[in-house]
């Protein structure tokens, strides 16, 4: 008589990290980050609001968001080395191989990429938050063959990368809404992306080296990858009247 072992799926069940940044009670339908539940904060308080509880474990005051919202703002600059690569990538690049191959390539013009010290890592870790927004805009502007258009350090980070695609500030509720977005996906607890990036970095590579793992992670289809699948579901829809087919 033999006995069958069915081998958990993944990490199911096997713990991996502990973290005090955010969890996942998908049964539930409910994303905590830090103790707060998503709904305490999405709509009622901004992005930059949540990058600093996430990295100091609260909500800021009016000076702590002032000083964020400038330290960010000012390290929204990419070298002229990696704006030249975006404009020099086939049109027909997959905007993920894109933001991954922008990503890399900031590491190269870092001179103190391989500095592994916490300050330092602070330090990458607000310039990424800043840029990889900017590379983004860049991206879609040069594939589209416009002028890229530069950061304004007035603007926050959702208004700004709407400022930067568009060539125009956005309305308020476009800006509310694309800020929304980026409070709802600022972290998703132990997902792959997270993984592959703790793996990474556990091994004393580099910030950009870990973030390019996340990303490449991120593109697949069974990962971030989905949200391209369900714009390309909704295009075959077409309208309201077909969608219960």
């Amino acid at each position: 008589m033999s006995t069958q072992v069915s081998a958990a799926k993944g990490l199911e069940g096997v713990v991996a990290a502990n973290t005090r940044l955010s969890d996942v009670k998908g049964d539930v339908g409910q994303l905590i980050y830090c103790g707060y539940d998503i709904n305490e904060l999405a709509g009622k308080v901004s992005f930059e609001e949540v990058v600093h509880l996430l990295h100091h474990n609260h909500l800021p005051n009016r000076r702590e968001l002032t000083e964020l919202k400038a330290r960010l703002a000012a390290a929204r600059d990419l070298p002229n080395g990696v704006i030249k690569i975006i404009k020099s990538l086939p049109k027909t690049t997959p905007p993920m191989h894109a933001i991954r191959t922008a990503i890399s390539a900031l590491g190269c013009f870092d001179e103190t990429a391989d500095d592994d010290s916490m300050d330092a890592a602070r330090e990458k870790a607000m310039h990424l938050i800043a840029q990889i927004p900017v590379l983004t805009a860049y991206f879609i502007r040069a594939r589209q063959k416009k002028e890229l258009v530069a950061p304004d350090c007035n603007l926050g980070e959702a208004a700004n990368f709407l400022y930067m695609i568009d060539s125009e500030k956005p309305s308020a509720e476009k800006e509310s809404t694309l800020d929304m977005c980026y409070v709802l996906h600022a972290d998703h607890g132990m997902n792959a992306s997270t993984f592959s990036a703790r793996v990474t970095i556990a091994t004393l590579s580099d910030m950009y080296s870990a973030i390019t793992s996340a990303i490449g992670t991120l593109k697949g289809p069974l990962h971030g990858g989905a949200n391209e699948g369900v714009i390309k579901m909704l295009q075959e829809i077409g309208s309201h009247d077909k969608v219960d087919a």
